[in-house]
């Protein structure tokens, strides 16, 4: 995708950056009745939609604004600063359009024409048989991201698959109106995902709606030869890691805008025997956590850097990615709690955006894909030699 920045100028950038900045606000305008109802709002949603932000990842074909993945970063992050929950729901309507990538050729064209945002859980708890020209599937599946608001939702099994005789990750592509919807979703951050749940009760899935997502994960490609763009920035490539990288754009975003909450109640803050904030500790304080943003800010670039450059030959780097991703969010989720003890008493109103973007930070660092001792201890397997589990 990096040629293809020279068909695009940066006022057009510029926009999307600016169009970025007016979903996040508007998210945050609405955070109370977010909280409220664990969802982010139809009004945000159709803001999304009225920009080119859910086209940002699309191959080439489809006429999308095709941005490098760096500003890929900045629109993630911008609209992050504003609300998290916004953040992390444009990162993965946005890259949820690479796995439509992936699709057959049918499959491919019907869910991208269609226009429609999509979900997707692709954890392999369903249970799936191959069925005439097609599958049969059932299954329950938590934590989905954003499915209120999306058309088509993909979920995961793990099946023997015809073509291979073996047992491997797949997923499917549903319509929403296929699929029951319970609305679980009341949790400590990131209330405005509305990550809910999904029941498939006993679904025919047709072949163009299947993904073979640990297969296509090896090859870098779409495994029925149509669709290839050695320019897509997404092929050839590991699928999961550049997939989920946008977790660590997300933390960075809600890092800023808690950096820039500190700056300014320390410099309006007065404490005891009328000494300004801004004259005492808070000074170092807000140094150190600079340099702690400036850490994952560095770490950022290395994942894009990497993926940039990307040489299937170099080895197996998955531990190394999800090592650095982690220690990003780390990084930030620690830029978080010190935020909050260090301000006091005030941060801790509901509502407060501290006390918001703590909750949320704290939400981002518990996802499966994210967690610290977890990532680092298989990056030190990887070095070492030794086998680890990580998928991105």
């Amino acid at each position: 995708m990096v040629s293809q920045t020279n068909e695009r100028t940066q006022t057009e950038f510029q926009q999307l950056i600016i169009d970025a900045e007016r979903v996040g606000k508007l998210a945050e305008s609405e955070v109370a009745e977010m909280e409220k109802n664990q969802t982010i709002s139809e009004n945000v949603i159709k803001a999304l939609k009225d920009t080119q932000i859910p086209k940002l990842l699309l191959p080439n074909k489809y006429g999308g604004p095709q941005v490098n993945y760096r500003e890929y970063s900045a629109i993630i992050r911008k609209v992050s600063k504003y609300n998290m929950s916004a953040g992390w729901l444009t990162f993965l309507y946005t890259t949820h359009n690479i796995w439509a990538a992936y699709l057959p050729e049918k499959g491919r064209e019907e869910v991208i024409n269609q226009g429609g945002l999509l979900a997707d859980i692709f954890s392999p708890i369903g249970n799936a048989v191959a069925e005439g020209d097609g599958y049969r599937l059932s299954g329950t599946y938590n934590f989905v991201s954003g499915v209120l608001h999306s058309d088509w939702v993909a979920v995961g099994a793990f099946m023997e698959v015809p073509e291979s005789g073996q047992k491997e990750h797949v997923a499917f592509n549903l319509p929403t109106k296929d699929v029951q919807i319970i609305q679980n979703w009341d949790t400590l951050g990131l209330r405005g995902t509305g990550s809910n749940q999904v029941i498939v009760d006993n679904l025919y899935v047709p072949k163009e709606q299947f993904l073979r997502l640990s297969e296509f994960d090896r090859v870098g490609r779409p495994l029925d030869g149509t669709g290839y763009d050695e320019d897509y920035f997404f092929f050839n490539k590991p699928f999961f890691v550049p997939f989920i990288a946008g977790f660590s754009m997300v933390a960075l975003g809600g890092a800023q805008r808690l950096l820039e909450e500190f700056k300014e109640r320390t410099e309006n803050r007065t404490r005891l025997r009328g000494v300004s904030a801004k004259e005492s500790r808070h000074q170092g304080v807000l140094a150190e956590l600079n340099l702690r943003y400036f850490e994952a800010e560095g770490l950022l670039s290395r994942i894009i850097e990497m993926l940039e450059n990307y040489n299937p030959n170099d080895g197996d780097q998955r531990a190394e990615f999800a090592a650095i991703r982690a220690r990003i969010i780390h990084n930030c989720t620690e830029i978080a709690q010190r935020v909050l003890l260090v301000l006091g008493g005030f941060a801790l109103y509901k509502g407060h955006p501290v006390e918001l973007f703590f909750r949320d930070m704290h939400a981002v660092s518990a996802h499966r894909s994210n967690l610290y001792e977890d990532s680092i201890e298989a990056y030190g397997k990887s070095i070492f030699g030794f086998e680890h589990n990580v998928v991105g």
